[in-house]
């Protein structure tokens, strides 16, 4: 008994065989998901900020001129004011639901990353996100308003 040697682990025993895959730590995995539904989260506060100022720009067009032409019609000390303003909140709009995808992208992309390989993605985990596809939805209703109110003027 005292001359035996411990058994070599199935590593070194057959070179050829593939390492096996470290066992999950699941503390770290749900940290892991955590992180990701949180920027999920943030992605669609951005939503709501955007949809908040592409509405509110499209609004203020809309109320303006109406109250422009039942008021002072063609006499208006500055008839493109309503139009230009609801443009801006509605480029501004837009472009932070562009941002917030840009942000998404990056941030997908680093916890895709090897240094996250062992406690990320997993099979049967969605690859794709709703707040993603609602964001492209918005960010494409944001581009037709805008240019809805651009030709219209």
């Amino acid at each position: 008994m005292h001359g035996e040697q411990p058994a070599a682990d199935a590593a070194t025993e057959h070179p050829s065989a593939p390492a096996a895959t470290p066992p999950l730590n699941i503390q770290s995995h749900f940290a892991w998901i955590r992180t990701r539904l949180s920027v999920e989260r943030t992605m669609m506060s951005w939503n709501r900020t955007s949809l908040s100022l592409i509405g509110f720009g499209f609004t203020i067009y809309q109320f303006f001129q109406k109250f422009q032409e039942a008021t002072a019609g063609a006499d208006a000390a500055r008839p493109e004011a309503p139009r230009t303003l609801g443009l801006a909140l509605i480029l501004a709009g837009t472009l932070g639901t562009v941002l917030a995808l840009w942000q998404y992208h990056v941030m997908g992309k680093y916890l895709r990353s090897d240094d996250f390989k062992d406690i990320g993605e997993r099979k049967g985990m969605p690859t794709w996100s709703l707040p993603f596809l609602i964001t492209v939805l918005l960010g494409l209703i944001g581009l037709v308003t805008f240019f809805w109110v651009a030709i219209r003027g």
